[in-house]
């Protein structure tokens, strides 16, 4: 099977170009807030909070996704300072996101005087869908692409010449590592949302910790695969490096939860 993008435009309506990148972004964000809303109401929390709560991660994620892709490639943002939040035209972090939508739910949810941790696993067991969805972005703009495959391997990604790595040039096919991403976020979700969340509510942040642990996994997982990673430390990119901390964080917070319910059971 090959995927090969029909571009990055998905029509042009007046002076406004509308991208199939934001499209998914937002297609992705509006599932979220759905199956959000379904599950904060089963659990009797309030949903214009919940509402209000994703709108303020949204754009704190956005904005923190994009600082932390220009910091970590200084050469080009330097040189092109105006581009820095040029976010229509691809390159967000989802650590830089989860950075951004974290400090924000927090200080909202403070302001608001609301449970922190019971807001997050809700969220958290909903994000992997708009992560899902949101890979397909990558899918139209032709980048977060793996190694180069042969024209025998059973799913590979045409990327087009202008899009390659230069070392890459001569390769047409290549691993389609947006779409293994977004199925494993696809599996995380139903996992967490259907699985994991509804066992856990008596157990504040279990389910967000294990989001964190999830998600991780499978960026440790892809990462190696991808050609295009956008910084590295001692010749390991630094998302599979930042993603392997979070995961091993995760964990131990994960166990410290489960002593102290198991504590209190006895």
């Amino acid at each position: 099977m090959v995927f090969q993008s029909p571009g990055p435009i998905l029509c042009q309506l007046g002076p406004l170009t509308v991208r199939w990148y934001g499209v998914m972004i937002a297609a992705g964000f509006m599932l979220t807030v759905f199956a959000s809303l379904k599950m904060c109401k089963a659990r009797g929390l309030d949903g214009d909070k919940l509402i209000n709560l994703s709108l303020i991660c949204f754009i704190a994620g956005v904005l923190g996704a994009r600082l932390y892709y220009a910091a970590l490639n200084p050469s080009y943002f330097l040189l092109h300072p105006g581009e820095i939040l040029a976010t229509w035209k691809g390159g967000l972090s989802i650590h830089g996101g989860l950075i951004g939508g974290i400090i924000a739910a927090y200080f909202y949810l403070k302001k608001e005087k609301l449970p922190i941790l019971a807001y997050a696993d809700i969220l958290f067991a909903s994000m992997p869908l708009a992560q899902a969805v949101g890979r397909w972005g990558n899918f139209f703009n032709s980048e977060a692409f793996g190694h180069p495959v042969g024209d025998d391997f059973f799913l590979k990604l045409f990327i087009p010449v202008d899009s390659r790595p230069m070392e890459f040039r001569t390769f047409s096919y290549f691993h389609p590592t947006f779409l293994y991403e977004s199925i494993w976020n696809l599996g995380l979700f139903l996992l967490l949302y259907f699985g994991i969340a509804p066992k856990a509510s008596k157990y504040p942040g279990m389910t967000s910790c294990t989001y964190l642990a999830g998600y991780s996994l499978g960026r440790v997982l892809i990462e190696p695969l991808r050609v295009d990673s956008i910084a590295n430390y001692m010749n390991i990119p630094i998302p599979l490096l930042v993603s392997a901390g979070t995961m091993g964080i995760a964990l131990c917070v994960m166990l410290r939860i489960y002593l102290k319910n198991v504590g209190n059971t006895d």
